[in-house]
């Protein structure tokens, strides 16, 4: 199998960078303050189309937030969010910003810790500047093209693993239950001694990637709000991105698997054999 080279991404002027990051890491540290405050408190959610899609005070409150910080500090530049949608003309926009104010609402209802906020700057190219907070690991984890990932500060670069033996691959459930395959694709990590876990936020399944402490994550489908923040974090820490077919893209239209290096052609061959026979 040939995976398929991705597009070179256009230049960012600098200061755009820069200034992007420094309101971003802002808004990321506002929402650590609300989520940590509020986690399993008193919450009062509200249902979408599954009884585990909730909405919630904190995530309206949030988005709001963020959209008027957005809107002072970059005029022009749409935003598009989970839960307000989107601005008139981000579509075609040079710029935008997507925003998910909790994901992982679910978990943040029931107390479980492990949800996130996600902010992206994106242009025609993917993310430009992508920021995640992991408020219950007190993390803040930033980063922008071409200037590498940062963890709270500290540089972020993934060191590559041969082998799956005792690796996690990280995948989330699709919108109504398990996507096409979901038993198949876990039978075959299982049988490559790897293990797959299902933790409920798409932002921190890819951030662990990233990190190192995931070899893969694999999205059957996702909102681009979700996970560009994390993607940026990935790509700018050596990861791979892939669509389904193997093309590489930073945000592609139909699932994602974002991969160390060395597991993204196997990961990537079970995903396309177990979607191949359901």
């Amino acid at each position: 199998m040939t995976l398929l080279s991705a597009r070179p991404s256009q230049p960012v002027e600098p200061g755009l960078l820069s200034r992007a990051l420094e309101v971003a890491g802002r808004l990321a540290n506002d929402a650590t303050d609300v989520i940590t405050a509020t986690a399993g408190r008193g919450a009062h959610p509200g249902t979408k189309d599954s009884p585990f899609d909730w909405v919630t005070d904190t995530d309206r409150t949030l988005e709001r937030h963020t959209r008027r910080v957005l809107t002072a500090e970059f005029p022009g530049v749409p935003v598009v969010g989970e839960e307000y949608g989107a601005d008139i003309g981000a579509e075609d926009a040079p710029y935008r910003w997507v925003v998910d104010p909790v994901d992982g609402t679910a978990n943040y209802v029931a107390g479980v810790p492990w949800c996130a906020y996600s902010l992206a700057l994106i242009d025609a190219s993917g993310p430009v500047v992508g920021v995640v907070a992991d408020p219950y690991r007190a993390q803040i984890y930033a980063a922008a093209r071409g200037r590498g990932a940062r963890a709270n500060g500290k540089p972020v670069k993934l060191l590559d693993r041969r082998g799956f033996e005792g690796a996690i691959v990280c995948t989330e459930l699709a919108r109504k239950g398990p996507w096409p395959g979901m038993g198949l694709f876990i039978e075959r990590a299982a049988a490559a001694h790897a293990g797959v876990r299902v933790l409920g936020s798409a932002a921190l399944s890819i951030a662990q990637v990233a990190l190192g402490h995931a070899v893969a994550a694999v999205l059957h489908s996702y909102h681009e709000w979700d996970v560009a923040g994390s993607v940026a974090l990935a790509i700018e820490a050596g990861a791979v991105v892939l669509d389904r077919r193997g093309a590489g893209t930073a945000l592609p239209a139909d699932g994602l698997l974002v991969a160390a290096p060395s597991a993204a052609e196997e990961v990537l061959a079970w995903w396309q054999e177990t979607a191949a026979v359901v």
